[in-house]
């Protein structure tokens, strides 16, 4: 990507809300993977939180940009972090999943204290990579970085 050219020129939050996840966690790797067969109508694009797509996002927003525990939801003009975000995600899958949707009723501290215990041991269960790896080219145009061509 040239160093000018506008990181965000191929994201369109209001047509395709874009999901941020921490590129080099095994646990949201999975998570990307689950969306991407369960999205059937292709709603979704995916960055990491670290690739300029990520970043430029989270400047937009007024997101810290070095915070790499949590998922986060840029859907239209509204973001949406943690456990909210993921809720929000699973409400636009099909059935069973967007049967999570009803989680919303849950306080909100008791969803994002559970969401933030399995965001401290992610690594330690699933594990991590050393760096983001590229998607394999069939899931590689759901992908708002496109950088990874």
């Amino acid at each position: 990507m040239a160093e000018d050219a506008d990181p965000l020129a191929d994201a369109d939050p209001h047509r395709h809300p874009v999901i941020l996840f921490d590129g080099v966690c095994n646990l949201c790797h999975r998570t990307i993977r689950f969306l991407v067969r369960h999205d059937d109508a292709g709603v979704f694009r995916f960055a990491p939180l670290d690739s300029p797509v990520g970043q430029a996002l989270l400047r937009e927003r007024g997101l810290p940009t070095a915070d790499h525990d949590s998922f986060v939801l840029v859907e239209g003009d509204e973001t949406y972090r943690k456990s909210t975000a993921a809720l929000r995600v699973a409400r636009r899958l099909g059935l069973p999943w967007r049967l999570a949707w009803a989680g919303r009723w849950l306080p909100l501290g008791v969803r994002d204290a559970v969401y933030d215990l399995v965001a401290e041991y992610r690594y330690d269960v699933f594990g991590k990579k050393d760096a983001c790896e590229v998607p394999e080219p069939e899931v590689r145009e759901r992908f708002a970085e496109r950088a990874l061509e």
